[in-house]
């Protein structure tokens, strides 16, 4: 008996810490708030971000990220890339000149993107927007260009509500 109390307890630690790691350095939920990432995510949503993604790979174009921010984080998806110049021209998106086809976005979504003058984004920063054009505070109006050190994760499911259970890409 006392060695089968054992054996659950050691099964039980093992697991805490294993749980610990994974929540502390792996991956960590965040709750959509707002309607900023609609249709992709909606508010109340809770997603799993990868934590570690970023430590051996870069954001790239298209990821949906999520930023630490000293009042609260955001849900955003990169658009601009260190070093690229960016401009919107009849809500179409060009980088370096070259037209981009944003395919998670139908025409209608892409209304609200409007014109950006080119700007050449530093290295090391990031522009994000999100994905109601519209409405979403971003790299356009508010958040200004992102630090790399301020991505935290990139979102890569939907765990909540179950019904929305899917990949964020």
């Amino acid at each position: 008996m006392k060695r089968e109390i054992w054996e659950w307890t050691k099964a039980i630690v093992i697991a805490l810490v294993i749980a610990f790691i994974l929540r502390t350095f792996i991956f960590a939920t965040s709750v959509v708030e707002g309607a900023s990432m609609v249709p992709t995510l909606e508010s109340g949503e809770r997603v799993i971000f990868n934590k570690a993604v970023y430590l051996i790979d870069e954001p790239d174009r298209g990821d949906i990220v999520i930023i630490q921010h000293p009042h609260k984080n955001y849900v955003k998806r990169v658009i601009g890339l260190p070093n690229e110049t960016l401009e919107t021209r009849d809500n179409d998106l060009y980088i370096d000149g070259e037209r981009v086809d944003e395919e998670y976005l139908t025409e209608e979504e892409l209304q609200g993107t409007g014109d950006i003058e080119p700007i050449v984004i530093p290295d090391g920063q990031y522009y994000v927007m999100g994905d109601n054009r519209e409405i979403s505070k971003d790299s356009r109006n508010g958040l200004g260009l992102i630090e790399e050190d301020d991505i935290i994760g990139r979102s890569e499911i939907i765990i909540f509500p179950f019904t929305n259970m899917s990949l964020t890409r």
